[in-house]
């Protein structure tokens, strides 16, 4: 990966401008400096080693290292996003258009298969190989009923398949089928304003929201939010309070990815505010206090406030986010603000926790595979403990 680093620097620069980011934006995300990131694009640093460039593709949204080095071709996904065993059928029921023949299914019956589906998720320390098993069936039978019942039947099968694309988006999330996850989102959001139910729809924008921010567009996942925003009532009942307030909690997520820690504080103050007055956890959003306050790291690191993120992680009490999966991604943005904030032991120590919530979780996060190859390569006890982390997630030989 040793290149000439005026000709890296230049490449850096033209990605970095490309992708909208500043020198001390990029460089928080990467856990730098902005001097870091000005010496590089100056040839005064050499190219970053292998782990390093890695992130660096990821937040800048780049498929090939070859992109970055000038070199033979490596793509990142070949590191960061591992496929899972059951991705091939799962892909397949999703790319399928195709209603199945036979009877639909009732609405309440259907609303109970997948009730019992998001449970399956939250509940399991292998999420994606307990719904892999369940998604392709009801996928189909979601589709048949919203297609084949009538009047308010079928609007109710309508926000139940809406959700089983939510599910299913999830599953997809950092899998070698990226396409497949906008499918999901944009599929769900039809479904949702099919059913011509408002709640639905602010479930959609959510997940919806989470596809831009992740392509790096901030604005038009802004967008959808506010829209979403005006459709429900945070007066009329827990249920339409937890959809705003998860709204307001998209939106702080895209303010502070952009940069914007006015706007972002503002929104998250608004989600936390809602989920005090709703004071539990809503069963498969899992929007409640627990989670906004695990965001709050999430906001913090954004703005690249070390300092403040360690602060909020180290009084997150992620035993009460009652999801393995949500508590290991959450634990992995601790991670991120520990080594913002250079605590690589502290780092390596929260994958760890989070490898133990849940598998699946930290072996398809593309930070979590990124950071456990970069930390491997440190000396003494954070680089053996991150080699054990890393042959776990199956990314190093």
């Amino acid at each position: 990966m040793m290149n000439d680093p005026e000709t890296f620097g230049a490449r850096l620069r033209a990605r970095r401008e490309r992708a909208g980011k500043s020198r001390p934006v990029l460089g928080g995300l990467v856990g730098r400096s902005a001097e870091w990131v000005k010496a590089l694009e100056n040839g005064k640093l050499l190219p970053p080693r292998l782990p390093m460039l890695l992130r660096l593709a990821e937040v800048l949204e780049i498929s090939d290292l070859a992109e970055l080095t000038g070199d033979q071709s490596l793509p990142v996904a070949s590191v960061t996003r591992a496929g899972h065993p059951d991705i091939g059928k799962v892909a397949a029921a999703m790319q399928s258009t195709a209603v199945t023949a036979g009877d639909p299914i009732s609405a309440p019956v259907l609303r109970g298969m997948v009730n019992q589906a998001w449970a399956l998720w939250h509940r399991s320390t292998a999420e994606r190989t307990a719904v892999a098993a369940v998604l392709p069936g009801l996928l189909n039978e979601a589709r048949r009923s919203a297609w084949r019942l009538d009047g308010d039947d079928r609007r109710s099968a309508s926000v139940e398949l809406a959700r089983v694309y939510h599910l299913t988006q999830l599953y997809l999330a950092h899998q070698p089928y990226p396409e497949l996850v906008w499918l999901a989102a944009d599929r769900a959001m039809h479904a949702a304003q099919g059913a011509d139910d408002p709640g639905a729809m602010a479930a959609a924008a959510w997940y919806y929201a989470h596809v831009y921010r992740g392509a790096n567009q901030v604005d038009a996942a802004d967008q959808i939010l506010r829209e979403a925003v005006a459709l429900v009532d945070p007066s009329a009942g827990d249920e339409q309070l937890a959809r705003w307030g998860q709204l307001q909690l998209g939106l702080a997520l895209g303010q502070s990815k952009a940069g914007r820690a006015g706007q972002a504080w503002r929104a998250w103050d608004a989600a936390d505010e809602a989920a005090t007055r709703l004071g539990g956890v809503h069963p498969w959003l899992m929007f409640g206090p627990a989670a906004c306050t695990a965001y709050s790291v999430t906001v913090a690191t954004d703005l690249c406030r070390p300092r403040e993120a360690v602060q909020r992680a180290d009084t997150t009490d992620y035993r009460a986010l009652p999801s393995h999966t949500r508590r290991a991604g959450h634990l992995i943005e601790a991670a991120r603000a520990h080594l913002l904030d250079r605590g690589e032991v502290a780092a390596v120590h929260l994958l760890g926790r989070a490898l133990r919530e849940s598998t699946d979780t930290v072996r398809h996060h593309p930070y979590a595979r990124t950071l456990a190859v970069e930390l491997s390569s440190r000396p003494g006890t954070v680089g053996e403990d991150a080699r054990e982390l890393a042959l776990a997630l199956g990314v190093l030989g």
